[in-house]
């Protein structure tokens, strides 16, 4: 038995309407990770899957005693399956979700903060997110996977890069496809309300959750609310400063040539 971060909805996020300016290499990469280590995965036994998640999957019952702190010291090796759990899927609905998310919004954020910004900004909200589940869920004995922990975090940073992105939903009624537009921030804000929800509701009845990590989702989203501005890319920074000075002194600084001009040089 294991405990998977993802949770399918009857609404499916289908794209985004905002182009990137580079090319998502870090995102990529990160999709193609998980396809491999999932294709790895299909062709294990159940009882090598089972051997795979003891070593890979985070379970909060090795880190914590609820009440008593650490399991045997803390030691750097104890943290790879922070990492490693983050590539491995309970699943093809498990994976394609996740994936599909993070083709939709990593790649403009990755857009903002450069590549290799991402790729931490990325691994840092993971963390984030399984320590978040190992502290409330301090002596479970069941493996957590999957990416969305990170991905929530991802999703944070373009809630507030993108606040008023459409993001294209198909929303099935019985077996009719409809499809509509949503602001970002209110797609990303209200599915952040929804986890914080049902991660309450877990607390007094953990049975019915069907195997969601619901405050893993909270805490990698909530990281990537902390972290997405010390990891956007410099340029970036510069542009919004400048931007927000040309709107504040109109008269001092005008545009051109993606250059700023004006009596005063603005740096």
């Amino acid at each position: 038995m294991f405990v998977s971060s993802l949770k399918a909805t009857d609404m499916l996020p289908l794209r985004d309407t905002i182009p990137s300016k580079r090319v998502p290499l870090v995102n990529w990469s990160l999709i193609g990770l998980n396809a491999l280590a999932f294709l790895y995965q299909l062709q294990l036994s159940p009882e090598e899957m089972m051997a795979l998640y003891a070593q890979y999957a985070v379970i909060p019952g090795n880190y914590l005693e609820s009440g008593t702190g650490l399991v045997g010291g803390f030691s750097v090796g104890a943290l790879i399956p922070f990492v490693s759990c983050m590539f491995l899927h309970g699943g093809w609905g498990h994976i394609l979700g996740n994936m599909l998310t993070l083709y939709i919004f990593g790649d403009n954020v990755e857009d903002r903060m450069g590549h290799a910004n991402y790729l931490l900004f990325y691994l840092l909200c993971g963390f984030a997110a399984s320590a978040t589940h190992v502290a409330l869920n301090a002596s479970s004995p069941i493996p957590v996977i999957g990416a969305s922990g990170a991905i929530s975090g991802v999703m944070a940073a373009y809630m507030f890069l993108y606040p008023q992105s459409k993001i294209l939903m198909l929303f099935p009624i019985v077996i009719i496809p409809f499809f509509f537009h949503i602001r970002a921030y209110l797609y990303l804000g209200f599915w952040f309300l929804l986890q914080l929800y049902n991660g309450f509701s877990d607390l007094t009845g953990p049975e019915s959750n069907g195997g969601v990590a619901f405050f893993a989702h909270v805490g990698g989203f909530v990281a990537g609310m902390i972290l997405f501005k010390p990891f956007l890319d410099r340029k970036y920074k510069k542009e919004v400063r400048l931007e927000s000075m040309r709107k504040k002194y109109p008269q001092h600084i005008s545009y051109e040539n993606d250059r700023y001009y004006g009596r005063n040089t603005w740096r």
